[in-house]
């Protein structure tokens, strides 16, 4: 077991959120003599950047932000940006950092050595893919319906390069939300954890992004103290993968809303295998690891079944929610801010429900984007020559190595 090592501001007017405030290709390399010629190095002066909308819903963060954009500018890449809807940057906040503004969905009809950079899967249509996608696809890790998903690129002739393998040659990624997505699905947590107490019987309702940590803070806190009022003491928090990035951030936001019995667990207390009664003991489980090989699972239905059972929160982070290999075999079901919790049917006393948000660090886009588009700029700014660059060069290797599992006739390039 991997154990995931992922990272550690106001809102844009063309975005809607009642909690807050607003303020208003792919080319190819020449060698001659050692050098580059001229016009390899006019094409890689020239390299077209397209950051898509996003259309997964409630999803806000980008992986470009003006910041990185001027950057990128000035590097000399030519950088559009799609006009959205629901990104946390304003649009004229692009414009203003040099930015050209292009209408939404224009990256499909885009010429094919335009790269195009998003953050979130592609609506799931059917037609091929041509170009070079940056973006998180999530189809590496046999979930359900991988197959037809990564099949849309050779079809099309096109190539992804996936932002969740990008990694230095010491095999760390160079760029990753994990600190938020900790951070925030803690405190989703512990409001659910609250919320039981406070409400039994309703639902977690649904909740929305915030502008910054401490405005998510301060609600974290107040529902905390209600449900603290109710159960007579503070919930015992337990975090697996606490050392990497990820758990970093669930520890942290713990801690700042003032829970102190947090227990930090990671691959040495991990080493023999579940199911642990140490989780079921926890009245909350924030799981927080990267799942790269078959694990036993932490816990199990029978597990569950413990007299005693203080366990009724589970976070699971790592959302591996379709991976057959999933270490929280006792849900299926994705969760979304919309309808952020998912019970665990035939448990009472406490009831336990399952937090299984894919994108959790949206919760807080502006930061979380702001410090993801800040770790990955030195690895973009070397997209002009993407296939001498080793990062971008093992992302390609490891896209060619899982269309080759594709059935043969998924392999084929469409006339």
């Amino acid at each position: 077991m991997f154990l995931e090592s992922l990272p550690h501001t106001q809102l844009s007017s063309s975005s809607t959120f009642p909690h807050r405030t607003f303020i208003a290709s792919s080319p190819t390399t020449a060698i001659n003599c050692g050098r580059k010629s001229s016009i390899q190095v006019a094409n890689m002066a020239h390299t077209i950047l397209h950051l898509r909308s996003e259309t997964k819903p409630l999803e806000h963060r980008s992986a470009l932000t003006p910041t990185t954009t001027r950057k990128l500018i000035e590097a000399g890449y030519e950088v559009r940006v799609e006009r959205s809807p629901v990104r946390i940057f304003d649009d004229a906040e692009f414009e203003a950092a040099g930015a050209t503004l292009v209408p939404e969905y224009s990256w499909e009809s885009a010429p094919s050595d335009v790269i195009i950079v998003g953050l979130k899967e592609l609506e799931e249509k059917e037609f091929p893919l041509k170009h070079v996608h940056v973006t998180f696809l999530h189809v590496y890790k046999n979930q359900g319906g991988w197959e037809k998903t990564l099949s849309r690129f050779p079809r099309g002739g096109g190539t992804l390069l996936d932002l969740e393998f990008l990694a230095n040659e010491s095999g760390r990624r160079v760029a990753a939300f994990g600190f938020h997505a900790g951070f925030s699905g803690a405190a989703l947590a512990l409001e659910n954890w609250a919320w039981q107490l406070t409400h039994p019987g309703e639902p977690f309702p649904a909740v929305e992004a915030y502008p910054n940590e401490d405005a998510l803070i301060v609600d974290v806190k107040k529902a905390l103290d209600e449900g603290i009022a109710k159960a007579g003491r503070k919930p015992r928090v337990i975090v697996i993968g606490a050392l990497g990035r990820c758990g970093s951030g669930a520890v942290e936001m713990a801690k700042r809303a003032g829970v102190e019995d947090i227990v930090r667990w990671d691959m040495e207390e991990t080493k023999n295998p579940g199911p642990y009664k140490e989780i079921t003991d926890a009245d909350i489980f924030v799981n927080c690891i990267y799942l790269s090989q078959p694990i036993p699972p932490f816990l199990n239905r029978e597990s569950l079944q413990v007299p005693g059972r203080n366990l009724s929160v589970i976070c699971d982070v790592s959302a591996d929610t379709t991976n057959p290999h999933n270490p929280i075999p006792v849900y299926t079901v994705a969760t979304t801010f919309d309808k952020p919790t998912v019970p665990v049917e035939g448990l009472e006393n406490p009831p336990l429900s399952v937090i299984s948000i894919d994108h959790l660090p949206s919760l807080l886009p502006r930061e979380s984007s702001e410090a993801f588009s800040n770790d990955l700029l030195p690895t973009l700014l070397n997209l002009k020559d993407w296939r001498n660059d080793s990062v971008w060069a093992r992302a390609e290797k490891l896209f060619q190595d899982k269309v080759a599992l594709l059935p043969a006739e998924l392999q084929k390039r469409e006339a």
